[in-house]
């Protein structure tokens, strides 16, 4: 016997709305149709805060969010610092400065996973001289090092933060700068997700949130998730193969256009009817949407990802044209052609996983690693601007910690760096941000933020601020987030 759905058994007829959705033949008109009737309840209690310029006006409409993977040393790179020429091969203690290992901030913003008592890391107190020169640059005259010739031309365009700080001592930090959150605590969704989350799209035919050459690894998909806020703003992954942009989101070969189409109209009738039936079901919802958003990915993305259409020039000013240059080149170049056609965050990883991790050979690698990333974004910078659209576009660039000003001694180690989440530098461009400023500092030595320094949050709630968002107001029903997760703006690098 066919078990009739309640509404039927009570009424002696199908659901109204059921039996419009069934007889509708559906299509993508009444997939569209179901999956916003599905939504009513849910739309009533989160309007609030999915709706772009719902909070206050938006200086930023998109993000192009450059992540290195592995913690690159702030020390050799934007906040170089002097005295560690100076005081070479002295410990710590030997130095006019306080030794930063006693300061009140070393347990206040360091968090090690290994007991206190056997961990090592982050107190090698031999300091270690900087690897390469530096001077100043621009107007600003910014001081940044000589490993950054292409960037140095854009200084004047780049506001930097000094003081930022974070509390894993380890790699699963790629994860907490982007969702705030310590491995030992219970994840948040990514930045990305809540910009996806709170914002409404650009394009109909493209994700709010795409990812480019990440996540590195799987142990840090958590960066581009969206747990609880439902898998609909989670980051889309794409690649840069025209003919299969889409992993696993492709027609077979043997299937014509047309043949997708009505197995996907089928799919769709199906899941909207389901829909109808279990309205709160996130999952369900989610999946309609991406089967929806995947159709027409098919078209759009290819085209946004084509580089033919771009001129040798341009390939040039990206290094896409050099070997050292072309996997950044490439990724950078399909960010500025996606936020141009109104993705609104797309979150870029140039570098592999963990590559930038200095902990031997700090000079070697990192004189190597600069030089594949150094011509890309610096012609990422000068691309939005001369096509008008850095003063719209907000780009982010930044890494999971720094290295520590004492040499690593562990293995026997004689020319590295290790992790150092007391202090470092991120940098960011464009919309309504200062240019050429300085915002925060180290203290003489590169090892603590001085201050009270930005924890990660204040970096997300900073990037949500300039895109219209208050990250306060991000508040999900039966969800309460804690102050750190909530953040401080930056004000001060705001114009």
């Amino acid at each position: 016997m066919t078990r009739r759905h309640p509404i039927e058994e009570t009424c002696g007829c199908r659901s109204p709305r059921r039996g419009f959705l069934a007889d509708m033949g559906m299509g993508f008109t009444g997939l569209v149709l179901g999956t916003m009737l599905a939504e009513d309840k849910r739309a009533a209690a989160s309007q609030a805060t999915s709706a772009v310029g719902t909070h206050f006006p938006a200086r930023a409409k998109s993000v192009i969010w450059i992540f290195l993977s592995g913690g690159y040393s702030h020390l050799e790179t934007f906040d170089p610092k002097p005295a560690l020429n100076r005081y070479a091969g002295m410990t710590f203690d030997k130095t006019p400065f306080e030794n930063p290992v006693n300061s009140p901030l070393h347990k206040k913003r360091f968090r090690s996973v290994a007991a206190d008592e056997i961990n090592i890391r982050d107190v090698y107190p031999t300091i270690y001289p900087m690897q390469v020169g530096w001077r100043q640059h621009g107007e600003c005259g910014i001081e940044m090092t000589d490993w950054w010739p292409h960037l140095a031309t854009q200084i004047d365009d780049l506001c930097f933060v000094r003081n930022m700080w974070t509390t894993d001592n380890d790699h699963a930090a790629e994860n907490q700068i982007h969702t705030g959150r310590h491995r030992l605590d219970e994840q948040q969704p990514s930045v990305g997700a809540w910009a996806d989350y709170g914002l409404g799209t650009l394009n109909e035919n493209l994700p709010k949130f795409a990812v480019l050459g990440g996540p590195t690894r799987s142990d840090t998909r958590v960066s581009i998730e969206s747990l609880y806020l439902g898998p609909q703003h989670a980051g889309v992954p794409l690649t840069l193969d025209p003919k299969n942009p889409l992993p696993f989101g492709q027609r077979h070969a043997a299937q014509s256009l047309e043949e997708q189409r009505r197995e996907y109209e089928l799919i769709g009738q199906l899941n909207a009817l389901s829909a109808v039936e279990y309205p709160e079901d996130q999952e369900l919802l989610a999946r309609i949407r991406a089967y929806e958003l995947a159709f027409r990915m098919q078209v759009a993305v290819p085209e946004a990802i084509d580089f033919s259409q771009e001129t040798e020039a341009t390939s040039k000013l990206y290094g896409i044209d050099q070997e050292a240059t072309k996997t950044a080149g490439q990724r950078l170049l399909a960010a500025r052609r996606l936020v141009e056609r109104g993705v609104r965050f797309v979150q870029v990883f140039p570098s592999p996983y963990g590559v930038w991790d200095s902990h031997q050979k700090l000079k070697d690698n990192h004189t190597k690693l600069c030089g594949t990333v150094d011509r890309p974004v610096a012609g990422l910078i000068q691309d939005l601007k001369q096509r008008g659209l850095l003063d719209e576009t907000l780009v982010v660039f930044c890494t999971e910690f720094g290295r520590t000003p004492g040499l690593e001694l562990r293995a026997g180690g004689k020319d590295g760096r290790d992790h150092h989440p007391n202090g470092f530098t991120i940098w960011m461009a464009g919309a309504g941000l200062k240019k050429g400023y300085v915002h925060g500092a180290t203290d003489e030595l590169g090892y603590h933020a001085l201050g009270e320094g930005h924890y990660v949050t204040d970096l997300h709630a900073t990037v949500l601020h300039l895109l219209g968002v208050d990250n306060r107001q991000l508040e999900v029903p039966g969800r309460k987030r804690l102050e750190i997760d909530h953040g401080q703006v930056i004000h001060d690098i705001l114009t």
